[in-house]
């Protein structure tokens, strides 16, 4: 079993920004991919950022250039720093936990089938 408990959520102002935390704990063994997903009302949950134990990447189309997404493997911590928010980036934001390594040729989106483990969210509001 893996816990993911998520802080850094707010409301910010478009154009601000906001560094969200995911503290993993328990067999992180089986965590081979760690990675972001929002859910915004009324629409399906999405991924936003991924990184897997080799340190590959993915970011979604809508965020690459002003989310970074990183971890600390001391810390057992991942980390989404998102810049130039914009009111479309408004959403519940999870931090998730599956077994496979991920290809930089696909969307971090496919990626929602393959996660083992979810955070319980922290809310992001970005007004204009």
């Amino acid at each position: 079993q893996v816990q993911l408990v998520e802080s850094g959520g707010g409301s910010v102002q478009a154009g601000g920004s906001l560094r969200l935390s995911c503290i993993v704990s328990g067999s992180t063994d089986s965590s081979r991919f760690m990675a972001w997903f929002r859910h915004a009302p009324g629409l399906e949950r999405e991924g936003v950022a991924g990184i897997d134990s080799d340190e590959i990447t993915l970011y979604s189309s809508s965020v690459k250039g002003r989310f970074t997404i990183s971890r600390d493997n001391a810390k057992n911590i991942l980390y989404l720093q998102m810049n130039s928010l914009k009111p479309e980036d408004t959403a519940m934001y999870y931090c998730a936990a599956g077994d496979s390594s991920l290809d930089p040729r696909n969307d971090i989106s496919l990626y929602i089938t393959d996660v083992a483990f979810w955070g319980q969210g922290t809310q992001v509001t970005v007004s204009s």
